[in-house]
């Protein structure tokens, strides 16, 4: 039996989890939680899937797993993949991911959905323009750090560029144009050309388009 990745398709979190299993090969299968439908906040959920309450979470037999970090490191130690090479770049892929959950991913994931899964009469501006701001900082250390190189850490794409680039293959605006950072933009195309590569609303079920 494979494992069983819980996501849905507007989880930035999810596809890192969801784009690593599908780039190691793994055999997996996607559930789809009905986020938008608050079953994460349910009673059953908190008990018997995510005491936490959170997408994503990988069950891989008995074992389940949740924090996309988490997941992409048991990704890489049971595969070999992705996690690094040496290690000075198994700490590497460490340090983006703990950059990425703390600096980057959480700013964009809560900008993008204050801009786009509520009612527009209840955007806080000036919420969104303060983690604009705070994000411009982010862009310019990640674009800075893809001076003359084609990924994150090593040769080869790594779980370094997985998660950091989780949230920005998503077409909702959020306030980051990839034409703005040459570096990134040209990393993104280098990911997006790995072989098994999918866009997050091909690999996941859940769309915006299912709840027009």
């Amino acid at each position: 039996m494979g494992m069983k990745l819980y996501c849905f398709g507007e989880s930035g979190h999810s596809y890192k989890a969801a784009l690593a299993l599908e780039l190691a090969g793994c055999d997996w299968a996607p559930v789809f939680v009905d986020f938008f439908a608050r079953e994460t906040r349910s009673d059953a959920y908190r008990a018997d899937i995510n005491i936490m309450g959170e997408v994503p979470v990988l069950v891989d037999g008995d074992l389940t797993l949740t924090q996309s970090g988490r997941i992409q490191a048991y990704i890489a130690e049971i595969t070999g993949q992705h996690g690094g090479v040496t290690d000075a770049e198994k700490g590497e892929v460490l340090r983006w991911t703990l950059w990425d959950n703390s600096k980057f991913s959480t700013s964009i994931g809560i900008t993008r959905f204050l801009m786009n899964f509520i009612p527009e009469a209840k955007r806080p501006q000036q919420v969104i323009e303060f983690n604009q701001a705070r994000l411009k900082a982010s862009y310019k250390i990640l674009n800075a750090a893809l001076e003359g190189r084609d990924f994150l850490v090593g040769e080869a794409i790594t779980h370094a560029d997985m998660t950091c680039c989780g949230y920005l293959y998503y077409p909702e605006p959020f306030g980051f144009d990839r034409s703005a950072w040459p570096n990134i933009d040209r990393w993104l195309t280098n990911i997006s050309s790995t072989p098994g590569w999918k866009a997050p609303y091909d690999l996941m079920p859940g769309s915006p388009a299912d709840r027009t």
